[in-house]
């Protein structure tokens, strides 16, 4: 069986957000919808080994409602491995977390690690203990134990903290990557970040088993009207859920056995339960992640 566990399944920042006053971060606060960590999934094929992908900075406590992920012996820890998409501070800052004299593999392609490497904080993972493998994009690799990767380029960005005077944010190469899944005879997509949903992702992915996709946003300038930023979600590197160029969209008709939005922003009003938004993207075949969320293949 393949297992997946949503660990988080907001974007940067959680949910509610530290210093936002949104409708969704002030109904979160009340208590009246559920609270979201930050952007993580696990996965595995025989509930002993896992994978992490995204090492978010609230790992810990992610890692603590997980009782498959528990320790099973002193300092004995069923995660094998972490693989990152991209250097965004919301999927690396956890490895920080996880320095505690703790063996794992480091999953990522060369353009990442060197974000990594960059950065001496990330020095405290010790390397006898910690080691960093550099994957190729479009090659097969052993993630954790029966479960096949394979990353590919997906359109997105640079970090935000590595931008320069010129943003592209639909770059294609190794700072940005998806996720193909095998394990179990399933085969599996997890794509936390997109910009465009191009003709040949759209064939990569379809007659998945499940599709684990970017949802930031409901629509492109959420955060605009929204007071909070002068950025859409284009200009950050995401497709938006809704509209004739949204993923919705994008993903009608395809042959996939489930659609699952994760990585979504504070602002999402799919975020709330009974929201008009939820139930249009409910209508149209996507599963909305919520932290501590386990599917089944």
């Amino acid at each position: 069986m393949f297992r997946a566990y949503v660990l988080g399944a907001a974007a940067g920042g959680g949910l509610p957000q530290w210093n936002c006053g949104c409708e969704n971060c002030n109904l979160a606060r009340r208590g009246d919808i559920p609270p979201q960590s930050q952007s993580s999934v696990a996965v595995s094929t025989n509930g002993a080994d896992f994978a992490v992908l995204n090492a978010s900075p609230d790992i810990r406590d992610q890692m603590a409602r997980i009782p498959a992920l528990h320790p099973t012996d002193l300092r004995v820890s069923p995660l094998k491995s972490v693989l990152l998409t991209n250097g965004d501070i919301d999927h690396v800052a956890g490895l920080l977390t996880l320095r505690e004299q703790q063996p794992f593999s480091l999953f990522a392609t060369r353009e990442i690690h060197q974000v990594i490497a960059d950065n001496p904080i990330f020095g405290a993972l010790k390397p006898e203990l910690v080691i960093r493998k550099t994957i190729a994009l479009d090659t097969p690799f052993d993630l954790v134990s029966g479960i096949t990767a394979t990353l590919f380029a997906v359109p997105g960005k640079v970090p935000l903290y590595l931008e320069g005077e010129e943003v592209k944010t639909d770059l294609e190469g190794e700072q940005t990557v998806g996720v193909h899944l095998q394990g179990q005879g399933r085969e599996v997509y997890y794509i936390p970040g997109c910009a465009l949903f191009k003709p040949d992702l759209k064939a990569r992915v379809a007659g998945a088993d499940m599709v684990m996709f970017d949802g930031t946003l409901w629509r492109d300038d959420e955060m605009v009207t929204a007071g909070l930023s002068q950025k859409t979600g284009q200009r950050m590197g995401h497709m938006s859920m809704s509209g004739p160029d949204g993923s919705i969209a994008a993903f009608e008709g395809m042959q996939i056995g489930r659609k699952v939005y994760v990585h979504m922003n504070n602002t999402n009003p799919v975020l709330r339960p009974r929201s008009e938004e939820k139930a249009e993207a409910e209508a149209a075949g996507w599963t909305i992640a919520q932290d501590g969320m386990e599917i089944e293949l």
